[in-house]
């Protein structure tokens, strides 16, 4: 299971690289990411190298933050990857909240970070179903 800072920053321009500035003086490392946004106000969701600290350097700032638990699939990097995962988390009854791409330095492989209600038990599905988990 994976840490993910989420904050909530206006939308404006500049902001998206004061925060990646902030995590760069401090050395972290942005895995992966996506930003949702609305008229004023934006969310960024990432997965981090150290999270505690992104979230204390964040939050020092003054950004409003949250760390939230989610899943770090391995998939082949190949045409129907994700529609073979989706697919099993329907069968199995599973919304997924929210999702993004990153790529796992160790493996080489293409990571799809997933948000869903309840983690464990996808991360359990999913194990039993031979998917590849962080």
């Amino acid at each position: 299971m994976l840490k993910q800072v989420s904050l909530f920053s206006e939308n404006r321009k500049g902001t998206l690289q004061r925060i990646t500035g902030l995590l760069q003086e401090e050395g972290i490392n942005i895995l992966g990411s996506v930003t949702n946004d609305s008229a004023e106000y934006g969310i960024v969701r990432m997965v981090v190298s150290d999270t505690d600290k992104a979230l204390e350097v964040l939050e020092k700032a003054g950004y409003l933050c949250k760390k939230t638990d989610v899943l770090g699939i391995e998939l082949e990097d190949r045409v129907g990857a994700l529609d073979y995962l989706l697919k099993a988390l329907l069968e199995s009854n599973i919304n997924v909240n929210y999702h993004y791409l990153s790529f796992n330095r160790e493996s080489n492989m293409p990571l799809i970070i997933l948000h869903t209600d309840d983690i464990t038990e996808v991360s359990e599905c999913l194990k039993s179903k031979g998917f590849q988990l962080l």
